[in-house]
């Protein structure tokens, strides 16, 4: 990558966020998660934009800050950002942030960059893996007035303009924009910033610290109270496994597995649902479904639910094609032009202002996230990310949130006049189609006025063949990368898909889409396979909704077999070939 050049030193901020380590995590009696003794840290994206705003700084003769909003404790990312190379720390806290969603945290992130600016460049991570929203960097940059590149996977400064690789869930994008802009950082854009020893942290100048109290920002509202979404009930979700163990892969221990997954329910795929979408009913609110261009599986999930739901369902997206009213559209509102994230969020915020809709639905995509987010940015409205389940209740709808890679599931309910939410790909039922009918199809021309300049964009995979998946075999080190081919068949040979663990992906045996873990994808197939992995907890935590895990590993002693419900303590080599020719043979 060409080094960063700049005709003038950058001013820099990156935003941060502390949160409790996954292992930490525990619920108080209020429903809320216990911070005061729980061991916190940065969060490991917010890592990537404290060392590429710092190695920006550096080369530009410029300057990093970091920010943080949270309780007077989070003072401590701050002082590990400035010992990467920060030049201060601005630490928004007060008692009356408590409780801030995501639109309530940028608003008050927003006035403090603006307080304190300006920024040349606003830099954050594409997400917390604590909630794994990805609202907030959207929503900033929205309420900032400026462009928003998500997923920054390679960076060249040149002048007044930035160009960028973005990588999205199964997309890339070359794209470039003039400063200033916000970027969300991906995980491999660059090393993260790391202090080892935490008793560095106290040897930090406190002067270098500034609180920035919410009497400084305005008059609000702030926090709970300026925030559009509530929590309800929260579970904490202990998935149980079996845990069985057997020696080897012969002939009697490959038929017990056998037995175990037919006892399981793992062997019988569910297949379609057989109806078809609810019929729509003249009463019902309207409901408002975001159609990202080519997600044409999501995309059915998402007007099925909202017809599910009983509303009249408007779909609103870039060209629209009459036949998605046989997947649950009552109405069309097709954009045309060439807009972008931002354009296309202005637009339907423009089109909505007089009439809101009851609820708007976008995919819980790199797309969908960022036109959501601004969308809600814009309407004042709710916005509950990555939601696993929806339901209606009275006039409000429950969106079920998952968080901590699946080991929390929260109901959020919004308390704006539209309720938004952005949906998990893969989670909805699909039900048949219904019927052909005439639709009401209307034309909005928006303008491109977006600062964002997209080059190239292409796909190295289908996101959408792991979401949707029913059997997943899931590979690690373990396997070479000359067998993958094999592995490949074996998959075939059982209508599986594959997926990676992060080590797999980072030395480009398989591609970024295929990563399952804390930092990429959580499926639920009701059969998942691991082999060549010993089953850590950062790849584990995302196949927590497996229906059924069968692990083989030669290792009797890898933390593997704590996470399956049956595993063979064998060479996949011997195991897996045996295992397929039993499951796949008549």
């Amino acid at each position: 990558m060409p080094s960063p050049a700049a005709d003038r030193p950058l001013r820099i901020a990156a935003l941060v966020k502390q949160i409790p380590k996954f292992e930490e995590m525990r619920l108080g009696v209020d429903g809320r998660l216990v911070r005061h003794g729980v061991e916190l840290h940065m969060n490991d994206y917010c890592r990537r934009g404290i060392r590429q705003g710092c190695d920006l700084a550096e080369a530009t003769g410029g300057t990093c800050t970091a920010i943080t909003l949270g309780p007077p404790e989070a003072h401590t990312v701050l002082r590990e950002a400035i010992l990467c190379g920060c030049v201060g720390g601005l630490h928004v806290s007060d008692p009356v942030f408590a409780g801030s969603d995501t639109l309530s945290t940028a608003r008050a992130l927003a006035a403090a960059l603006v307080a304190n600016g300006p920024w040349d460049l606003v830099l954050c991570g594409r997400n917390s893996v604590d909630a794994d929203t990805g609202q907030v960097p959207a929503q900033v940059a929205e309420l900032l007035g400026l462009p928003l590149l998500t997923g920054v996977r390679e960076l060249e400064l040149d002048g007044e303009t930035v160009r960028v690789l973005l990588e999205h869930d199964d997309e890339w994008v070359r794209c470039e924009v003039e400063l200033p802009a916000v970027l969300s950082c991906a995980e491999r854009l660059c090393d993260p910033c790391k202090v080892k020893e935490p008793d560095a942290w106290a040897t930090v100048d406190a002067d270098l610290l500034t609180t920035v109290p919410a009497a400084d920002l305005g008059t609000g509202p702030w926090g709970q109270a300026g925030s559009a979404t509530a929590v309800g009930d929260i579970r904490v979700l202990a998935v149980e496994r079996v845990g069985e163990r057997l020696e080897g892969a012969g002939a009697g221990q490959v038929e017990r597995v056998a037995e175990v997954l037919r006892l399981r329910g793992a062997l019988a795929p569910a297949g379609l649902r057989s109806d078809s979408v609810a019929e729509p009913c003249p009463e019902a609110p309207e409901i408002v479904v975001l159609v990202e261009p080519d997600r044409e599986r999501v995309t059915a999930e998402l007007l099925a639910a909202a017809a599910v739901l009983g509303g009249n369902v408007t779909a609103m997206g870039v060209d629209l094609r009459a036949e998605l009213s046989t997947r649950g559209a009552d109405r069309l509102l097709s954009v045309t032009g060439d807009c972008g994230e931002d354009d296309l969020a202005a637009a339907i915020a423009d089109h909505l202002a007089d009439d809101l809709p009851w609820a708007v639905l976008a995919p819980g995509t790199a797309w969908g996230r960022h036109v959501a987010a601004r969308l809600a940015a814009r309407l004042g409205a709710g916005l509950t990310g990555d939601a696993v389940g929806l339901e209606r209740r009275g006039d409000r709808l429950v969106a079920l949130k998952p968080a901590f890679g699946g080991r929390l599931v929260a109901e959020i309910t919004c308390t704006s006049q539209t309720q938004m939410a952005t949906v998990r790909p893969g989670v909805l039922p699909l039900p048949g189609p219904r019927e052909p009918r005439s639709i009401d199809l209307q034309h909005l021309q928006v303008p491109a006025h977006s600062r964002v300049r997209v080059h190239e964009r292409w796909r190295d995979d289908d996101a959408d063949l792991l979401a949707n998946a029913e059997v997943v075999i899931g590979v690690g080190q373990g396997v070479e990368p000359g067998d993958l081919d094999l592995v490949r068949r074996y998959a075939d040979s059982l209508g599986a898909e594959l997926c990676a663990t992060r080590k797999v992906t980072d030395a480009g045996w398989m591609p970024r889409a295929r990563q399952v873990g804390i930092t990429g994808h959580s499926i639920a197939p009701r059969l998942y396979v691991a082999i060549g992995t010993s089953g850590r907890f950062n790849h584990m935590v995302g196949v927590r909704r497996a229906g059924t895990i069968v692990g083989i590993n030669p290792d009797p002693d890898c933390d593997l077999w704590a996470e399956c419900d049956i595993g063979l303590v064998a060479d996949w080599h011997e195991a897996l070939p045996a295992l397929v020719e039993r499951l796949a043979g008549p």
